[in-house]
């Protein structure tokens, strides 16, 4: 069993077509999850946000395709393809589609113990 889910193993592939862009919504795949890692693929139609959260690990995003806005501690970055952000654990940070966009959501969480 693979730790890494829902794309193909040993095969070549564009993250940015493993999701699509849906009217009105922010539509996202999981790739792999547990206690030290989340790493998730994004699609967001133009206008469509995730409002201001805050993660207890560092969140690193890389724009596939299109235009993101991130705010992080009320300070806005636009990110275009190929672009990387990382927003610091616990400093709070939303997502806004300037346009529809995709997304790769890295999050490192610190180890307990």
């Amino acid at each position: 069993m693979g730790y890494i889910k829902n794309i193909p193993h040993e095969s070549i592939l564009r993250l940015a077509e493993q999701v699509s862009i849906q009217p009105g919504q922010v539509v996202s795949k999981t790739l792999a999850q547990n206690k030290a890692v989340s790493l998730t693929i994004f699609a967001f139609d133009k206008d469509e946000e995730i409002s201001t959260h805050a993660s207890h690990g560092d969140a690193m995003v890389t724009v596939l395709e299109g235009t993101g806005k991130f705010t992080v501690d009320g300070k806005e970055y636009i990110l275009e393809e190929g672009e990387t952000l990382v927003m610091p654990a616990g400093k709070p940070h939303a997502v806004y589609g300037q346009e529809a966009f995709k997304m790769l959501l890295t999050v490192i969480f610190p180890l307990e113990g």
